[in-house]
């Protein structure tokens, strides 16, 4: 009797390779879908759901990303200090003029599991507002979408 043995990607056994994105005019939601694909290893044919098995993204130009709609007016960013009363809100353009890159970098967030997996996936993303980004010594390569 023959069975057929299923494969399991070791997480030493990943090949991490890193990708350069720039965001600039791209639909944030959109964009997101795509960096939370590369950082879950959707794009692997060796994909595996439990492991982290995705690769590292470096996106740039994050200050440049659009929104559809009136978003740039009606979306609201929460955060919440600790406190009693410590609830802060932000619309999308009071956050692109102090954190931009967070609206990306929470756009992922919310695509990723909610899980110990998912925390570990996000720390694979950096995203940076301007051009000039830190990792240039990784030889990161052009995603193409």
């Amino acid at each position: 009797m023959y069975t057929e043995k299923s494969f399991v990607l070791k997480p030493a056994e990943a090949a991490k390779k890193w990708y350069l994105i720039d965001a600039e005019d791209m639909v944030v939601g959109r964009l997101a879908t795509e960096i939370a694909n590369v950082l879950r290893g959707k794009n692997n044919p060796k994909y595996t759901p439990h492991t982290d098995s995705g690769d590292f993204v470096v996106v740039v130009n994050a200050d440049k990303v659009k929104f559809t709609g009136n978003k740039w007016d009606q979306k609201i960013y929460y955060k919440h200090s600790g406190y009693v009363g410590g609830l802060k809100e932000r619309t999308a353009k009071e956050q692109l003029a102090k954190r931009p890159d967070l609206i990306l970098l929470n756009a992922v967030k919310g695509m990723l599991p909610k899980n110990s997996l998912g925390r570990k996936q996000l720390t694979k993303l950096k995203v940076f507002a301007g051009t000039e980004h830190a990792h240039s010594a990784q030889q990161p390569e052009v995603y193409k979408f």
